[in-house]
């Protein structure tokens, strides 16, 4: 089997390379592309050809416009990518009865209410950055193609920059850190999202044919649990005192703050929880618990 992969590089994308390469040859291409090849999500007619050159069984689409603040002057460029790029890989998709892999977001909804968010839930962005990606689901609907759309939330990864990071920074500068505590969701690591996705390719292989039975549609995955950004932080830093860090502010200096205190050009919803209970029952897949997950990052970071 041929896997293509776009967006090899980012956090997601570089867990991917791993967790797919047991299911057959994979086609890794970052925006720069490789060999004549497009991964470079503003030239659709790269990405078709592309997709036309290789002829994967799976396209994996682990790229987009995933600044969000930029995103609200951007809107043009966030567009193509979230939006016009899914709906071209879809198209191709469809023309080769591959399966199409694409990563969406809760920012899709408005964030109200108290409850965890289900896959049939009304949405209503918020943000430019919502509402391409909602508008790069349904591209990926109309063209027909056999998908799967995972929907996620608070994404981390080891390598590069994360929220638990930009913490450990500031907690080691400053004496007194403050973050919000009104925004609720589940931190979930990238590499959680891979192995599920391995784990979801292979459970559709078996149908690689016209298979009707196919569970194909939207998935919400996210670890379980949930949490607030200020409980976040707080967790990490004990952690991370446990582990021996030096820091001038510790979980006792962290203060809690509404998200009005910290104005930012894209609103932000304030609950991102995710029922994934369909993609559990689905794929018969545990997922484990967010504390679980950022534990294991902070080893590897401390």
């Amino acid at each position: 089997m041929k896997i293509l992969l776009l967006g090899k590089n980012g956090q997601v994308g570089w867990e991917l390379q791993r967790s797919l390469a047991v299911l057959g040859e994979v086609v890794a291409l970052d925006r720069h592309g490789a060999n004549g090849l497009c991964g470079d999500l503003s030239d659709l007619a790269g990405l078709a050809r592309t997709v036309q050159t290789v002829q994967p069984q799976v396209i994996v689409n682990a790229a987009a416009h995933t600044a969000v603040d930029k995103a609200e002057s951007e809107v043009e460029l966030a567009h193509k990518l979230n939006a016009q790029a899914p709906g071209v890989l879809a198209q191709e998709a469809a023309r080769l009865h591959a399966w199409l892999v694409h990563y969406s977001t809760d920012y899709v909804f408005d964030g109200s209410g108290g409850r965890p968010w289900k896959e049939s839930d009304a949405v209503a962005p918020l943000s430019v950055y919502g509402r391409t990606k909602l508008e790069g689901e349904q591209a990926i609907a109309a063209s027909g193609c056999r998908h799967l759309i995972f929907r996620t939330s608070w994404v981390y990864g080891a390598r590069g920059g994360n929220f638990a990071k930009t913490m450990l920074r500031l907690a080691t500068e400053r004496e007194q850190l403050n973050v919000i505590d009104d925004q609720i969701g589940a931190p979930t690591g990238a590499d959680l999202l891979a192995d599920v996705t391995a784990h979801c390719v292979r459970h559709v292989l078996p149908a690689m044919g016209h298979n009707s039975l196919t569970p194909s549609g939207i998935y919400h995955l996210a670890a379980a649990g949930e949490t607030s950004w200020h409980a976040y932080t707080r967790f990490v830093l004990t952690r991370a005192q446990a582990a021996g860090r030096a820091l001038k502010a510790g979980p006792e200096q962290v203060r809690a703050i509404p998200t009005s205190a910290f104005p930012t050009p894209a609103r932000r919803p304030h609950n991102s929880r995710l029922d994934t209970s369909r993609l559990r029952n689905t794929f018969g897949l545990a997922l484990p618990h967010w504390e679980v997950g950022v534990a294991r990052m902070l080893d590897e970071i401390l």
